[in-house]
């Protein structure tokens, strides 16, 4: 994963596989981040009317994984559940 941006969330490492337009801010990741999504093994973020949401997705070895939180189905929640062409981020957990 070199020439990949790593960040820390919490005791987590995650690098960063996409960023449109550079988006993430993260101040306002670090504010949203709970516990909750330590479980997953990536972290969509995406923004709205200015507002950043979070949405974890997993990879099918993941005890987490179901259908709806599948990473090959990223593109069809963005597509779908974002709001049009909006920035966004993603961000995988850095297994140790």
């Amino acid at each position: 994963m070199k020439n990949k941006k790593e960040i820390q969330l919490e005791n987590n490492n995650y690098v960063v596989l996409e960023n449109k337009n550079d988006c993430l801010n993260m101040e306002e990741l670090k504010n949203k981040y709970t516990d909750y999504f330590i479980d997953y093994d990536y972290i969509l973020g995406d923004y709205a009317y200015n507002k950043l949401r979070l949405k974890g997705f997993c990879d099918k070895i993941n005890k987490k994984f179901n259908n709806i939180n599948d990473i090959n189905t990223k593109d069809e929640y963005l597509k779908d559940l974002c709001a049009y062409q909006c920035n966004y981020f993603l961000i995988k957990k850095i297994k140790k």
